[in-house]
């Protein structure tokens, strides 16, 4: 195997989940996360639709604050559940950036939404192996509110527009190992 291969082998292998609570609060700086939008904004798409569009956060807190609010006007009275409220005004405390990814609808209707969802999906992997290059760590997260129609209404997404998550970024002390639960052969059937 060539050079170029081993590089891109090893990036893709050493990419982990981190979660924002073992982030260490240090500082990404923008031009990083700027670099690694580029490279999300290289993703394989149909129709050259170019449907991923990312709204980034550089002080965590106020992402945290908007969808801590969000979660407490969407359930009222009995359903408000201080702790889940606290989880998210507090859960990027240590992270550096928050990026929200979400899917444009471009004005193509003959390709298919889910073909602009799994582009968008290959620009947040991109963004993904992007920042494992530069040893920030990454937490792609749909919990709390993002699926919610009123988190993309809150953003100002349109009908056909679909978030996809929402990615915590910072560095870390701590870098798990990978590993895999099932085989490889388990998951390929070769035809000849």
């Amino acid at each position: 195997m060539d050079n170029n291969f081993s590089v891109i082998a090893n990036n893709i292998k050493a990419r982990r989940t981190i979660k924002p609570s073992t982030m260490n609060g240090n500082k990404i700086p923008n031009g990083h996360i700027a670099s690694i939008l580029e490279l999300a904004d290289w993703a394989p798409n149909h129709g050259n639709t170019e449907p991923w569009r990312f709204i980034v956060f550089e002080e965590p807190a106020q992402y945290c604050k908007q969808h801590a609010e969000l979660y407490k006007a969407a359930n009222p009275g009995e359903s408000f559940n201080e702790t889940v409220y606290n989880n998210l005004s507090n859960q990027a405390n240590t992270a550096s950036h928050v990026v929200i990814a979400y899917q444009k609808r471009g004005d193509l209707p003959k390709i298919p939404v889910f073909e602009e969802v799994i582009a968008t999906s290959c620009a947040v992997q991109n963004l993904l192996l992007g920042a494992t290059a530069l040893n920030i760590g990454a937490f792609w997260s749909t919990g709390g509110m993002v699926l919610k129609p009123a988190f993309a209404e809150h953003f100002g997404l349109g009908a056909e527009d679909s978030v996809l998550g929402v990615l915590f970024l910072g560095y870390t002390d701590n870098q798990p190992e990978g590993k895999r639960k099932i085989p490889l052969e388990e998951k390929i059937t070769w035809n000849k």
